[in-house]
């Protein structure tokens, strides 16, 4: 009980005064030195005409022990208190607590006015072994049917491996009583629980009883902290060969370019990525790794569940078929905890390495999945096959940073899947069929400043399709236009006005824009096949802006700034021109800002209305980059163009990212899924039981979350007081559950006993204490009455089988107490008895005001307590 509980339980005060020592070796011990304290209480109370009760703590402070003194006008109250830790017999009981209570006020009528008397017993229920706790911890050695610690991949555990509720405590009581009309001596009660006219019962909650769903968070968590790489954690030997063979996938790419004695298309990044995988399993051996072959194929055919058969050429869908709702709240949460996707693999993923991290392999096995994953990107880059569980498009910036360079990587794939296609295409369709490899060789033995030399001196538009380099660091074909490709001569090269590229055969045409035609010839206005603009990480976004800000505010930053931004317009420009020869800047502006190019009715020489147009005013400003783009644009359509997007450097970029993120980074950038995960694990659990406490919980949490993890690098102790939350709403569900069994919610035939049921086992959870309606026979008083007498029967049980026959002699020959407390009962002794005295009579003369008289008394197994308000007349004594 808290202090304002303990003294209105004691006094019957609500207001009061304490003074207490400032430390424990000033606590006031002496008789005499109370005494002192005493007297100057009562003539400051005297003195000042406070009537506010004045209490002043003696004996050490454990003990808690208050004496003190109100005065009011013609009143004095007298504050005694008596505490013991052995309890004399006599006064365990009201017959014995009543002659103290009578001496105590030493009243001179004879008869004396009658005692009121109001008890309260409380009984506690520890023993649950009728309702074994349903809850059951993983068995970590357990993997049967794709199943990991019994638990399969994309399921979160959930409930807490311990019975929540540790006690119930009920309390019955007897409000109104007086003396003479019941009983209760050391021999004879007549202090029945089940005849009780009030029953309330409170719950004590088990301290910190262990989650499923906290601890997979927590652990995961912990990794944040960590420090270790992944060839830390592994051991370095992971890589290590013998002799001359190929010592590390990360130099993958500069063996590919050294001279190689065997043909180039054996020697490739897969194979050398592949041989790498091989050596790490030869080194480490089945019985070193953290993970066995059967977990961590189950892992990645749950992550990629294409690979369960053989890969097919033309790719996997990106997409899960059984999405969830898109517009569902539960599916969108991921914009606010800026996650992903619950149906994505970045959010399977951080369940698996969660899983893992907490039933297989700790630490290690999360290296070694991450490890496992990455070999798993590079080969679909290199092999042409898209990554699972991914939406198509750009990356989303709404997600976690981690899930937009798997979209990036996904993207990259897709170019290069369309390119290689389209060269397949190409190939097929010529007389003569060049290798590849050989291809390749030409392409690399030509650097880009090469490169633009030649496209100056011969032309770009000039160069047939297989005369063009396939590199992949400048240029790319796009499919898009399937129109074959033939030469256009040497016109194309020169730099001649709009009459000359009117001779041009036009290229790159998708469909023709409406109505509309060129201003100068008349000719239908086409739209052009372009390409599209880079996808861009977030990351990617920051740094490039980092860039643009340093150019500053002067002109030349302000010219380079816009050149750099005109990649993609350079590139529209190039192939409108290639689509539409002999067109002109305003016919580009009409089809692609059709806003700057203004259209005003005019009156004509002849006297007709015509339409006449011009650029708008933002066109006209000199030095306008609009202008100096088209001058500078030739017409090349996009498959020939330079490539706005290039795939291969971004897919390095990507697959070198995640080679070296350390299990921390890892787990930084995937707590947004697993907090996200966790949500909607409780979320679901809770619409179960549908306790609105829970509900109001949940959404804080949500709201807080948002808060915190929608910026990057959040703080440790907030990231801890979500985790916190988590844990809190889990175990409430769980106590929640543990009192609907005990209490046989489902086992209710009527449906109006089933919702009281509910409704008693929500508001214990709620409420510090709760009343039992109908006391001990009301529906649950019955059940409650139950549970007693089933932990009484097992107790019994165990005592007989534990009790020698000897002993059992001596428990009938054996004294009245404990004759009576070794009885067959519904119910054990009371664990506490709280008893109030109540009594009005004059003090201390016969002649003197009727004045209240109060004794507390409170028993428990070690403590005794009694507090006593004693009042005095003080006007006529």
């Amino acid at each position: 009980m808290t202090f304002l509980q303990e003294h209105i339980a004691w006094y019957g005060l609500r207001e009061f005064v304490v003074i207490a020592p400032a430390a424990n070796s000033d606590a006031v011990l002496s008789e005499s030195k109370c005494n002192l304290l005493l007297s100057s209480v009562s003539i400051a109370l005297g003195n000042t005409g406070c009537q506010v009760p004045l209490f002043v703590q003696i004996h050490h402070k454990w003990r808690r022990m208050y004496v003190g003194e109100c005065q009011g006008p013609g009143v004095r109250t007298d504050f005694e208190m008596v505490h013991l830790r052995k309890v004399p017999n006599q006064y365990t009981h009201l017959s014995g607590l009543l002659d103290i209570f009578k001496s105590k006020i030493g009243c001179p009528l004879t008869p004396l006015p009658p005692v009121s008397i109001a008890i309260r017993f409380t009984y506690v229920l520890q023993d649950w072994q009728q309702y074994f706790w349903p809850q059951q911890p993983p068995d970590i050695d357990a993997l049967v049917g794709g199943e990991v610690g019994g638990l399969e991949f994309g399921k979160l555990p959930f409930g807490a491996c311990e019975d929540p509720i540790s006690e119930l405590h009920l309390a019955t009581t007897w409000p109104h009583l007086t003396e003479g009309i019941i009983v209760d001596n050391d021999v004879y009660s007549d202090l029945d629980p089940i005849q009780a006219p009030h029953w309330s019962v409170r719950v004590r909650k088990a301290d910190n009883p262990q989650c499923l769903l906290g601890d997979f968070v927590t652990e995961f968590f912990k990794i944040c902290r960590r420090k270790e790489s992944t060839d830390e954690i592994l051991g370095r030997s992971t890589f290590e060969e013998e002799g001359r063979e190929i010592a590390d996938i990360t130099h993958a790419l500069s063996k590919l370019t050294e001279p190689a004695p065997v043909p180039i298309h054996k020697l490739s990044v897969s194979n050398m990525v592949h041989t790498a995988k091989k050596k790490i399993r030869k080194h480490r051996g089945v019985e070193e790794s953290p993970l066995n072959n059967d977990v961590l194929n189950t892992i990645l055919l749950f992550l990629f569940p294409d690979a369960a058969s053989e890969k097919p050429l033309d790719g996997t869908s990106s997409t899960d078929n059984n999405n969830p709702p898109s517009e569902s709240e539960e599916y969108n949460l991921y914009n606010q905890f800026k996650s992903a996707p619950s149906d994505s693999l970045t959010y399977k993923l951080a369940l698996c390495l969660c899983m893992i991290n907490l039933y297989h392999g700790g630490l290690k096995g999360v290296a070694h999945l991450w490890q496992e994953f990455v070999l798993e990107m590079r080969f679909r880059w290199e092999n042409n096959f898209l990554i699972p569980g991914l939406a198509s498009g750009p990356p989303d910036l709404r997600c976690c940073l981690l899930h937009q360079k798997l979209q990036m990587l996904n993207c990259c794939i897709e170019r290069k899947k369309a390119r290689d296609e389209g060269r397949k295409t190409n190939t097929s369709d010529n007389v003569t069929n060049t290798y590849p490899g050989d291809a390749g060789k030409a392409g690399d033995q030509l650097g880009p400043d090469n490169l633009k030399d030649t496209d100056k001196e011969k032309g770009e538009v000039g160069k047939s399709w297989d005369s063009w380099s396939d590199s992949e660091e400048e240029f790319f074909e796009c499919l898009s236009d399937t129109e074959e490709l033939k030469g256009n001569g040497q016109e194309g090269g020169k730099k001649g006005g709009p009459k000359e590229m009117a001779n041009l055969k036009p290229e790159g045409r998708l469909i023709q824009h409406g109505k509309l035609t060129l201003l100068h010839n008349g000719e239908p206005l086409y739209i052009p096949v372009t390409q599209e603009p880079a996808p861009m990480t977030e990351d990617l976004l920051e740094e490039q802006s980092e860039v643009l800000a340093k150019l500053g505010t002067s002109a030349e930053g302000a010219h380079l700034r816009a050149r750099m931004q005109s990649a993609c317009l350079l590139s529209d420009m190039e192939s409108f021109k290639a689509a539409n020869p002999g067109c002109f800047l305003e016919d580009f502006v009409r089809w692609y800002s059709p806003r700057d190019y203004i259209e005003e009715e005019t009156i004509d020489e002849k006297g007709n209305m015509v339409l006449k147009g011009e650029l708008s005013a933002r066109m006209k400003i000199p030095s306008n980059m609009w202008v100096e783009a088209w001058e500078t644009a030739k017409p090349i359509p996009a498959r020939r163009q330079r490539r706005l997007f290039d795939d291969t450097r971004e897919a390095e970029k990507v697959l070198h990212y995640l080679a070296v993120q350390k299990p921390a980074d890892l787990a930084r950038h995937l707590l947004p899924c697993v907090i996200h995960a966790a949500v909607l694990k409780v979320k679901e659990e809770e619409s179960l039981e549908n306790i609105s406490s829970v509900k109001k919980i949940i959404k804080q949490m949500i709201s807080h979350s948002s808060k915190v993890l929608h910026f990057p690098n959040p703080e440790d102790k907030k990231l801890e007081e979500i985790i916190h939350q988590i844990t809190n709403v889990e175990a409430i569900i769980a106590r929640a559950r543990s009192l609907k069994a005990k209490f046989g919610t489902e086992r209710c035939e009527q449906e109006e006993e089933k919702e009281d049921l509910e409704r008693f086992v929500s508001c214990l959870l709620e409420q510090p204490e709760v009343l039992v309606i109908g006391a001990g026979r009301g529906h649950a008083g019955r059940i409650i009455h139950k549970l007693f007498v089933n932990a009484q029967r097992h107790l019994i049980l165990f005592k007989a089988a534990a009790m020698a026959p000897a002993e059992e002699e001596l428990k009938r020959t054996g004294s009245p107490e404990e004759r009576r407390q070794n009885s067959v009962s519904d119910f054990p002794p009371p664990a506490g008895r709280e008893l109030i005295l109540r009594s009005t009579v004059p003090r201390p003369a016969p002649y003197s005001r009727a004045l209240p008289q109060r004794m507390y008394s409170v028993l428990t197994r070690e403590d005794f307590r009694l507090a006593g308000a004693f009042s005095s007349d003080t006007s006529f004594f």
